[in-house]
Order: C-alpha cells, then structure tokens, then sequence
C-alpha cells in the first residue's frame, strides 16, 4: 500500500450510506489518503453496500464485481446491509479484501487500517483543524449528511434493514453538534440530519428529535438544516413548532408504504390512513408550504385491487410532492416473504406504472404553484437537467430548479435569491432567473405565501 493512498468511496441506497461516507471520507484524509473520482485508479476501493430489495442486492453485487474488475490491483473493502447479510456470500467474490457489517462499519477506518495497513501519519492540517474541508465535498457534494443514530426497534414484515443495521444506538449530542458545526466552519451551507429511524432517536439515552433540532438550531451556525426520511410517528409534541425557525427547511418525506389501512395492518406499520391524515394536516398548518413526500409499496403480498385503489385515493387526497414508488421485493427472512397470497409480477408493474402517472401529476401542480414566488436557492454543481451553463439547485421545500445563468451569480455552495418564472417542459424542475430584491434588516429572512398556500423563506 503506498504511503498516500488513492481511495474511492462508493454507496448504494439511502442517506445514511451517504453520510457514512462521509464519515470515512473524513477519517481517511486524517491518514494521508486522497479521494479518488470513480474514473480514476484507485489503491483501495470502499463500498457501502445496500440490500433494502432484491434490485439493490444485484445492484450492489454488479458494483463490487465491477470494482474489481477494472481495478484488480486495488485492495477492496466491502460493508453495509449486503455485507451484513450475506457475509458468506461476498465473501466469495473475487477480489474482496475485508468485510466490514454494519456492527462495525462506525470503526471502519480503523478496521480497514490494522488489516490492510493503512498510513497512519497525519496530515499537517488535518480535519480535526475546524476549517478543513472534507475532501468529499471537493467533489462536489454542497449538503453535509450527519449520521445521528443506526438501527430500529420496530420489524415491519417487508423490512430486512432491521436484520441488517441492528438495535437503535443514538449518537451523543456532543458529537452530532460538533459535526455540523465542523461543516458550518468550513464552508458547507447546509447539512441534512439522517438515520434508520430518525424519530427515535434519543429513546434509549433519554432525549427525542426536538431536543437534538434544538441543540443543532441553539449551538451551531449551520444556515440551513434538513431532516431525513422519518417515519410517520414517534414524532415528539412539540415537533411541529421547530419549524418556526426558519433554519429548519419545509420538507419531509414520511414513507407512508400503503394507503389501504388493511394493507398496513399486514405490514405491521405503526400509523393508520386517518392517523397520518391528521399528521398531515397539522404539519400544513403549522409549516405553510411544507412540501410532504413518502415511499409507497406496489403489490405486497395480498394486496386486492380494492386496496390498491384505496391507495391511489390516499395519495392523492394527501398531495404528496414526490412518491418513491416500488414494487414489494421479497426478502429472506422477513415475514411478508412467507405470506401467502404474493401479487404476481404483472400486476405489481401495472400498478407501478399507475402510481407514477398520478404522482408526476401531483409533482406538476406542486410545481406550478410556486410561479412567481422568490425562494432562496442553494447553488448546486452541475445537473443533467436543462441546457448547459444553467445554474441548479433547490428551493427550501426541496423542489429542484434550474437557473438562468448571468455572470455575477453566487458560486457554487452559496445561497441564490431566485424568482421562480415557470416549470420546464419536461416537468423536471422550476425554471427561474436571479432576483434583484433587497434584504430585510439585518439579512433576516421571513416566510411569504402566495394564493394556494405555498410558502418558500425569502429576504
């Protein structure tokens, strides 16, 4: 192993995978290694694994079989929820070096250094230093993801990632607020806050998701701060009223997976239609604007026609912003996969394939009504969307919009002020050009509503 390494990350699946990234990304610059881009040789390849269905299982399978064949010199690792499942298995595959599962993957690094020796000398100016930046955003990467807690007490029947993350283990306070504010401190304008479930967090130290929002809102500096996929309870009393700061941005996405309460009994979910209607409604009055996505499961085991259309109501009863539709993978060792009744596969497209029109409509009309509203606009790297030189990003509600450019516009990782003129005519995004407004007393911001009800934080 060279003295300065050349080591590529790599992640499939959710938001947590990325922030772990993150984390080693990190730790290993502390060692002297340097990020390889995915095009690049690399000495060490580390890939975070994913195995939420049977599509991210081949998906992570192809990636470490490709690792190794077109870098067969470089030393691989493997971790995440395949590598915990199916140790055995990857183990087999050409190539892998080390398994590292999900008990473990926190000590990765450290893991991976006493194995395979890696450097252990320091940088001069290492990411202790708070202004260093994380080499993983030299890549490109504007939001910081911050791991705040891993597993989850619950064991919904089609769910394979409690098997895979463990019990719920809370990050201490400490650590979390010193990350974000190590973010703040070296440029990053905003990070999202993720877990398995994110609603727990605290249940096994004595805390909940309010007091940790409030510490991020009272000790640090971060401007804009998310929050990541959350299940539809557990959520403390007092959760709707973070949102008066507007710090914390309007968007939730809460993975609902069915609206056919029999269906969800099936599931064993913890939250009804009528439940989650309610959820809706008072997070809509209190948070004018609040974009609300969800994931939704097509054809799980017994699902009826009935039910399936009792599910197309709910979502569009509910307006969702975006729905992550999938059709229902079975996995070994869930309950679901034994159920009987399994929709065959036909179907389960068919009904994919409703659910997507009616939720690209529900986007189009989220879209539409933003027209005319100034929001402020975190400037991305660039997008496949639109016509080369756009400006990209998204608006607090996380709704994505492509932006005129014009020479003297915020760099990348800054923050535009953008009135938003249109919808592009493919539907993907907003389409908008730089405002010319002022700042009101002392850069305050302050929230804004138009006619329908869509609110965005403007100057």
């Amino acid at each position: 192993m060279p003295s300065h390494p050349r080591v590529r990350l790599q992640s499939l699946g959710c938001r947590l995978n990325e922030a772990e990234l993150e984390a080693w990304a990190a730790a290993l610059s502390e060692r002297g290694c340097a990020l390889a881009g995915d095009d690049e040789p690399a000495d060490l390849i580390i890939i975070n694994t994913c195995a939420v269905t049977q599509e991210a299982t081949r998906k992570s399978r192809q990636l470490v079989r490709r690792a190794h064949r077109d870098n067969p010199t470089a030393r691989l690792v493997v971790s995440g929820c395949l590598a915990s499942l199916d140790a055995q298995a990857l183990a087999g595959e050409a190539g892998v070096d080390l398994l590292v599962d999900n008990q473990s993957k926190d000590r990765l690094v450290e893991i991976a250094a006493a194995a395979l020796s890696l450097p252990v000398v320091s940088h001069a100016k290492g990411l202790g230093d708070s202004a260093a930046v994380n080499p993983w955003f030299d890549r490109g990467r504007q939001r910081a993801f911050i791991k705040v807690q891993d597993g989850c007490r619950y064991a919904c029947t089609f769910c394979v990632t409690t098997q895979a993350r463990g019990e719920e283990r809370s990050r201490p306070l400490p650590e979390i607020v010193a990350a974000v504010q190590r973010a703040a401190a070296s440029g990053i304008r905003e990070v999202l806050l993720t877990g398995v479930h994110l609603g727990g967090y605290g249940s096994e130290i004595g805390s909940d998701l309010s007091h940790l929002v409030r510490a991020v809102l009272d000790q640090t500096s971060i401007p804009r701060i998310r929050l990541g996929s959350l299940e539809p309870w557990d959520l403390p009393d007092d959760f709707w009223d973070l949102f008066a700061n507007p710090r914390l941005l309007p968007h939730l996405h809460l993975p609902m997976q069915s609206g056919a309460d029999s269906v969800l009994r099936r599931m064993a979910r913890r939250c009804k239609t009528d439940e989650f209607d309610r959820l809706a409604a008072r997070g809509r009055a209190a948070v004018p604007g609040l974009n609300l996505t969800t994931d939704i499961i097509a054809g799980f085991p017994g699902e009826t026609e009935t039910d399936w259309q009792e599910t197309l109501a709910f979502v569009a009863a509910m307006a969702f912003g975006q729905v992550h539709g999938f059709a229902y993978s079975p996995r070994a060792g869930t309950r679901a996969a034994l159920l009987p009744d399994q929709v065959d596969a036909d179907t389960k497209r068919r009904r994919c394939r409703e659910l997507k029109d009616l939720a690209d409509g529900l986007r189009h009309r989220l879209l539409l009504s933003q027209v005319g509203l100034t929001s402020q606009v975190l400037r991305e790297g660039p997008s496949r969307l639109g016509q080369p030189g756009d400006l990209f990003g998204y608006t607090p509600n996380y709704l994505p919009i492509l932006v005129d450019p014009r020479p003297a516009a915020a760099a990348i990782g800054e923050v535009m002020q953008v009135l938003i003129r249109g919808v592009e005519a493919d539907g993907a995004a907003l389409r908008g050009g730089l405002a010319d407004c002022a700042t009101g007393p002392n850069g305050a911001m302050s929230r804004v509503s138009n006619a329908s009800g869509i609110t965005v934080t403007v100057y």
